[in-house]
């Protein structure tokens, strides 16, 4: 499940154990997803930049390029990592998404 938000920018995908890791072959990326906190994925594709939270307060965070399915079809999106263990939705959809694949949210509508 997942939050769509308007009034966030990026996305953002809830996971622990969130760590980068220099080796002799390069820099690596490795978390643990909201639905399998046993498993560690390891990425050597990522970036770190700020992001300025709901609450006003910037904090540095690493984003992952990924792939979502949303009514059986798959778009590319970028989500930042953050622990969102705190927060009812553990995915986060934001406008930049929503606006690059020209979705339409009707606030009317109930789920």
């Amino acid at each position: 499940m997942a939050k769509i938000d308007t009034g966030a920018y990026t996305g953002a995908l809830h996971c622990t154990k969130i760590k980068e890791v220099k080796t002799a072959e390069g820099r690596w990326l490795q978390f643990a997803p909201f639905d399998h906190p046993s498993t560690i994925i390891k990425l050597d594709k990522f970036v770190k930049r700020p992001v300025k939270s709901s609450n006003g307060k910037e904090e540095s965070r690493y984003f992952i390029k990924t792939a979502i399915v949303l009514h059986g079809e798959t778009y590319p999106i970028t989500l930042s990592l953050a622990d969102r263990s705190e927060m009812k939705w553990p995915v986060l959809i934001g406008r930049k998404f929503l606006r690059k694949n020209k979705f339409l949210v009707d606030v009317n509508k109930l789920t």
